[in-house]
């Protein structure tokens, strides 16, 4: 006899050899048990998991003498019959050389006759999608009302291309992708069979490799038997397929939860210079890291997951490593790897930047807790100024805020020129608004800030928001300092930054307070009342610097306030502000957002 190759040689040949599809052969038995016999069937599912396989056992339980009957006789000769593909009552037919509608019209001629020694005549149509839709419909109603005697089974791995009218007259069963555990435990009972010595790591690679399809599984120990004769080593089936050793995978996974990268493509230059397919790389990366977000979701159940005990081992090490949300990002970067893989160029250069992309992932955050920060920033900036009184200055934070008076003995009266602060600490006992006093005029920090903030807000809001959770420590010799709180002052690096330096200058300069340096400090002190900017007391003596007799005595410094137009009061709602787009993609919390989430800004709505 001539040889017969092992998917041939152990096919199932009933229903309880069928590997991994108990919810489909278990249905059909209780069917004939019961008889609850249909007329048409549609059996679905990937390539080589038994869908013609099934289809001819349940012809043979439907035939078989004294049937239909699940347990029949091996020796049976109506078995035994379509086993060896010569009954006359059971037709295989290819749909993809058979679709027109000639080839349907004399099917529906030869089924009004009587089967020749059988229970039934039974049509086996094979990747039944591939028939015409004119040859659909020319079968449409001898399929819903075929005579008695005929069955109808169809199989298909593309059931979306089979027309929903035949879809409606026929049961369906899909067949899964078969378990790699259950596909290894049979290699195994194979390899016994066959006198072949398969190592335990050799039969997995070989089940992982198959992709669920028991007969793929079954061609490679086939042509692994021709190559390496009565014993097979895990290196046979990588050298052979261009799969990736468990041990190599998972030190790749490894080296991108870690963030080393340098390693990663260290790893991933070894494994192409000894001829591994990227495609297969990726896809396997895909499932382990897939692996892993179900065992870090479910707490480590491992019921869920069809893996061996060394890769529980590594997934219970490296779920550690990185949260849910990195996990998911890391799957999205190989998931988009993998699509692009197809059509690239350069492969090896595609999964390169993949690994650093999916290394800076690990540490990506989810959108819910970057809202839940935009949405307390939001909150924050609507919080109104404490109106406990402040703190003594020793209690203040160390920030410089204005320099000690000089002694009068000790320094010459300065010229009157220059603006000179006269700032008393000891004073700050009663907490009332900020004033800062010059020998030209006094200046109310506080009515300044308002001002400020709103003369701000109108051209940037995003900077305001943030001038909001601020407050004015002081004006001293053309500088400004900004102060936050230490609850806020995380958004210092956010705010302080040329381009919102410049706009709070200009902003200022049209306030008619000109200063050629902005500092932000932190500083806990209510704005309120802030040390080194009080008004003087009454009963203060005047200051050490002789003030010019042409400016209008401090005591009449409010009148003189403004150099320029008045500066309006801060209404009690803040006024409606046009956004601009520029402005809102050039802010640096936006500019974070995008970074974080390795996002695109699309357009920006005012």
């Amino acid at each position: 006899m001539s040889y017969q190759v092992i998917a041939r040689k152990y096919r199932p040949q009933r229903f309880s050899d069928v590997v991994g599809q108990e919810h489909v052969t278990r249905t059909l038995s209780q069917a004939i048990t019961q008889s609850r016999i249909a007329h048409a069937y549609l059996f679905c599912g990937p390539r080589g998991t038994g869908k013609t396989t099934v289809a001819r056992i349940f012809a043979k339980c439907l035939n078989a003498t004294g049937g239909p009957k699940v347990d029949f006789q091996d020796d049976d000769p109506r078995c035994r019959e379509i086993t060896e593909g010569r009954s006359l009552d059971v037709l295989e037919i290819d749909g993809a050389s058979n679709n027109g509608v000639e080839q349907v019209r004399e099917l529906r001629e030869t089924c009004r006759y009587a089967p020749a020694g059988s229970k039934f005549k039974i049509y086996i149509i094979d990747e039944v999608h591939m028939l015409s839709a004119a040859a659909f419909n020319a079968l449409l109603k001898t399929l819903e009302e075929p005579p008695e005697h005929v069955k109808f089974l169809f199989a298909t791995t593309d059931p979306e291309k089979v027309l929903p009218t035949i879809l409606s007259r026929c049961q369906r069963f899909d067949l899964r992708q078969i378990p790699t555990k259950l596909i290894s435990d049979h290699l195994s009972y194979i390899a016994g069979q066959e006198k072949v010595e398969v190592s335990p790591t050799a039969l997995y690679a070989i089940a992982r490799g198959a992709e669920g399809g028991m007969r793929d599984a079954e061609s490679t120990l086939d042509q692994l038997i021709s190559f390496c004769g009565s014993k097979i080593e895990e290196a046979d089936v990588l050298s052979m397929f261009g799969l990736t050793a468990q041990r190599q995978l998972l030190e790749l996974s490894g080296s991108i939860l870690t963030g080393d990268v340098e390693s990663g493509l260290r790893q991933l230059g070894q494994l192409t210079g000894s001829g591994k397919d990227l495609g297969r790389l990726i896809a396997d990366l895909l499932n382990h890291f897939r692996n892993l977000l179900i065992y870090k979701v479910s707490r480590g159940d491992l019921g869920m997951l069809e893996i061996s005990e060394a890769e529980a081992g590594a997934l219970a090490e490296q779920s550690t490593l990185a949260s849910s949300e990195g996990l998911t990002r890391i799957l999205e970067v190989l998931g988009d790897t993998e699509m692009r893989l197809r059509d690239a160029a350069s492969r090896k250069i595609l999964v390169e930047i993949a690994i650093f992309k999916a290394s800076e992932a690990r540490n990506a955050q989810s959108i819910d807790s970057l809202l839940k920060q935009l949405q307390a920033l939001k909150q924050g900036g609507n919080i109104s100024a404490p109106t406990t009184p402040s703190a003594p200055l020793r209690s203040a934070a160390p920030a410089p805020i204005a320099p000690p008076t000089p002694a009068r003995a000790s320094t010459p009266p300065p010229p009157p020129a220059p603006p000179t602060t006269i700032p008393h600490p000891a004073a700050l006992t009663d907490g009332s608004a900020p004033v800062q006093q010059t020998a030209h005029q006094t200046v109310d920090l506080q009515q300044i800030w308002s001002a400020l903030v709103e003369t701000v807000g109108r051209e940037s809001p995003f900077t305001r928001s943030y001038l909001l959770e601020a407050h004015p420590v002081s004006m001293v010799r053309n500088v400004f300092t900004i102060g936050f709180r230490q609850s806020t002052a995380e958004h210092i690096p956010l705010v302080d930054n040329p381009k919102n330096q410049k706009l709070i200058q200009e902003s200022l300069a049209s306030l008619g307070h000109p200063v050629t340096q902005i500092r932000f400090v932190k500083n806990d002190a209510p704005a309120t009342a802030i040390p080194g900017n009080e008004p003087r007391p009454a009963n203060m003596p005047p200051a050490s610097n002789p003030v010019p007799s042409s400016p209008p005595p401090v005591s009449q410094a409010p009148a003189a306030l403004p150099r320029s137009p008045a500066v309006p009061q801060k209404p009690s709602q803040p006024l409606p502000v046009k956004m601009d787009p520029e402005d809102f993609k050039n802010d640096p919390l936006i500019q974070k957002a995008l970074e974080v989430f390795k996002g695109q800004l699309v357009q920006a709505r005012t």
